[in-house]
C-alpha cells in the first residue's frame, strides 16, 4: 500500500481531464494543460495524483469510452514518466486497462465495480490497489436515491458488499480500500454523519479515503448572507480543515484539489501524534 514519507494520510491530489468539472470549470481539460497541472501539484506536495476524465457532479452526462481514454491514457503516461505515483479515477474497466497498461499503479472507481461488471475481475488481474466507493448510481439521479435509514450503518454495510464482490473477483483483501462516498446519493447532513463517524467506516477493516474537497455541502456551510454558496474555489481552506480531521481519525488518503494546504495539515497532525504519543 502506498505511504506518505511526511506521516499520516496520503495526499491524493485531483487532476480533472474534462470540459464539464465541478471544481475547476475545465481548466485542465487540455492534455497539455492537465500535464502541467499535475506536475505543479506533486511540488506542492501530493503523494498520489488522480487522474479522471469523466465528470461526476450532479447531473453530468457520460462521456464516450474514446473520449475518456483520450482525455486520461496521455496525461497518465506523461506523469508516470516523470516519476509520479498516479491513479486513475474511472468507472470503466476498458479504461482501467488502459490506464494501468499506461502505469497508473491505483484504480480508482467511484462507483465500487457496480457500473462495469468486468471491472473487478481486471482490478484481480491488474494487481493495483483497488478503490471501492459507496455509490447508488450514476450522476444523472443518484440524489433521488440519498434516502437511509441509518446513513452510517447503511454505508458501511454497503461496503461490506462490494469488498465481498472483490474478494470473490480474485482481489487480494491487502488492495482493497474504501471511500464513504461524501456527495454521491448524499445529503449534505448526510455527508456530515459520514464525517463525524468515519471510525466505522475504518471498522469495515480496510484503509479509508477521504473525499471532500471543495464538494457542495462545505459551499453551503460557508454560504455568505444571501443562502448563496459560496464557489468551489473559495472552499480549500474548509477542504483543509476537513484533512485535519480526518486525519486525526486515521484516514490512509486525503483526495484534495489544493494539496499545499492539506500536506501542510497532514504533517501537523503527525508532529502533533509525535508529541502526544511518544
Amino acid at each position: 500500500m502506498i505511504v506518505s514519507a511526511r506521516g499520516g494520510p496520503v495526499v491524493m491530489g485531483v487532476v480533472n481531464v474534462t470540459p464539464d468539472s465541478f471544481s475547476d470549470g475545465g481548466r485542465y481539460a487540455d492534455t497539455t494543460a492537465a500535464i502541467a497541472h499535475g506536475r505543479a501539484l506533486l511540488a506542492d506536495g501530493a503523494d498520489v495524483l488522480d487522474i479522471g476524465g469523466e465528470s461526476t457532479r450532479p447531473g453530468a452526462t457520460r462521456p464516450l469510452v474514446s473520449e475518456e481514454l483520450d482525455r486520461v491514457v496521455p496525461v497518465i503516461s506523461a506523469l508516470v514518466a516523470d516519476g509520479a505515483v498516479v491513479s486513475v479515477d474511472t468507472m470503466r474497466s476498458e479504461v482501467a486497462e488502459a490506464a494501468v497498461a499506461a502505469g497508473a499503479g491505483v484504480v480508482n472507481d467511484v462507483s465500487g465495480g457496480l457500473a462495469d461488471p468486468r471491472m473487478l475481475e481486471v482490478a484481480a488481474r491488474a494487481d493495483v490497489p483497488f478503490v471501492i466507493m459507496h455509490w447508488r448510481g450514476h450522476s444523472t439521479d443518484m440524489q433521488r436515491r440519498a434516502e437511509y435509514a441509518d446513513v452510517v450503518a447503511d454505508v458501511a454495510r454497503e461496503l461490506r458488499a462490494r469488498v465481498d464482490a472483490a474478494l470473490a473477483a480474485g482481489i487480494k483483501p491487502e488492495r482493497v480500500i474504501l471511500d464513504p462516498g461524501l456527495g454521491f446519493a448524499k445529503t449534505g447532513e448526510h455527508n456530515w454523519a459520514l464525517l463525524a463517524h468515519l471510525d466505522q467506516i475504518l471498522d469495515v477493516g480496510h484503509p479509508v479515503l477521504v473525499a471532500a474537497s471543495r464538494k457542495r455541502f462545505l459551499g453551503a456551510l460557508l454560504a455568505g448572507p444571501d443562502g448563496e454558496p459560496r464557489d468551489p474555489m473559495g472552499r480549500d481552506a474548509a477542504s483543509a480543515a476537513v484533512t485535519t480531521l480526518a486525519a486525526t481519525r486515521g484516514a490512509w488518503c486525503v483526495r484534495v484539489h489544493d494539496v499545499a494546504p492539506s500536506a501542510d495539515a497532514v504533517r501537523v497532525v503527525a508532529r502533533w501524534a509525535q508529541e502526544t504519543h511518544g
